[in-house]
């Protein structure tokens, strides 16, 4: 294509011309659009949302040491942090059709925040069904579901393995110039040998492997729960405390359904085509990882992706509904703030009154074993 043909050629043509090449970049006209939309909803709402859940569980911390629970959901947030304090390069990037106009390393770093978030959101998610599958199981051992140095190692750990796996990524090149000269941060990986396609598509299946055992987990932890919570038959003779009980048991069952549906609506879709699509755009000419497919299929494989990557997203402003359901002190707390709001209160009085009111209630109550413990444990 000449330099006339060019001037009167937009860059939808261009990129719609790539398109029906198969030996070029694959790409989707709509997600510049829908990223740029969707990402500034996300890092507004993300922001505001993390940061209050952050004040809150800091208020908690000092009314009562932070347990597992507590901990486990500090860290789930700071991982959406990460993202969220991402999102304004990306959005940055699809604003400019798909151009990374900022430095080599901040293409690298923004995606491994990207990758952190992810899959921190999904094992952090993943251990809070354990934890709350124990604690409906065993709720009489304490140290079952409320052991803080178990909380503390665990987080150590998995920030361990993220930050180990995201590490290898961060000197290698993250950007990749297409024909038209746009710097695509890590996509473009089509002109590469087969042989650095093959890692590539090895790396993915590898996440998504790590990512069907922990939703096979959660799925068996929230079914197992959600079994011995509806099977449960407390004596007759304890009305205020099977009471009490009842009420924390719908809880346990709204928490472990939220787990859930941030699974299945958020990551779920993105697994599920993720593998066909990591190998369509591979484009690997020969051998394992070769698929021989035609455009249409390359094309609506691609399209979804792009759909699927909005929905990840989402998981930083869904995390918080988690909270939500995990605890009623959480509950309490952030009512009691509202209140500050609209009254004028000091917020730390409304902490410290709500912890001795719920410490007034349970010693008025009789001894019953309650299947969702709080973090008023924590």
């Amino acid at each position: 294509m000449d330099s006339t043909e060019m001037e009167g050629t937009t860059d939808q043509d261009v990129t719609a011309a790539s398109t029906a090449n198969s030996s070029e970049f694959l790409d989707s006209n709509f997600r510049y659009m829908l990223f740029s939309v969707f990402y500034s909803i996300f890092f507004v709402v993300g922001f505001l949302a993390n940061v209050c859940v952050l004040y809150v569980l800091q208020c908690l911390r000092k009314v009562k040491d932070m347990g597992e629970i507590g901990i486990y959901m500090t860290n789930l947030t700071i991982a959406d942090l990460l993202f969220v304090c991402a999102l304004p390069f990306w959005i940055s990037y699809y604003s400019h059709g798909g151009h990374w106009i900022y430095k080599d390393f901040l293409c690298r770093l923004t995606g491994s925040f990207f990758f952190i978030n992810t899959y921190g959101s999904i094992v952090f998610l993943g251990a809070i069904s354990l934890n709350r599958y124990w604690a409906v199981t065993q709720p009489l051992n304490k140290d079952a579901w409320n052991n803080r140095w178990r909380g503390i190692i665990v987080c150590v750990l998995i920030w361990l393995c993220l930050v180990s796996s995201a590490i290898p990524y961060l000197p290698s090149e993250g950007t990749h110039t297409d024909k038209d000269n746009l710097a695509r941060c890590f996509e473009g990986y089509h002109n590469e040998m087969d042989t650095v396609k093959r890692k590539v598509a090895v790396t993915h299946f590898l996440m998504i492997g790590l990512f069907f055992v922990v939703f096979s987990l959660v799925l068996v932890c929230s079914l197992l729960s959600a079994r011995d919570l509806l099977s449960q038959k407390p004596p007759q003779t304890e009305i205020q405390g099977n009471k009490q009980r009842g009420v924390n048991e719908q809880r346990a069952l709204k928490m472990l359904l939220a787990v859930v549906v941030v699974f299945v609506l958020c990551f779920l879709p993105h697994h599920v085509v993720q593998a066909p699509w990591v190998l369509a755009v591979l484009k690997i000419k020969e051998g394992w990882g070769h698929v021989d497919w035609d455009q249409n299929t390359l094309q609506t494989l691609n399209d979804a992706h792009q759909i699927t990557l909005v929905l990840m997203g989402l998981n930083c402003i869904l995390n918080p509904v988690v909270y939500y359901f995990a605890s009623r002190k959480f509950r309490k707390v952030i009512m009691a703030h509202l209140k500050k709001l609209v009254k004028g209160e000091k917020s730390s009085n409304l902490v410290n009154t709500s912890n001795s009111t719920d410490s007034r209630n349970h010693s008025q109550r009789q001894p019953t074993v309650q299947p969702e413990p709080t973090l008023e444990q924590s």
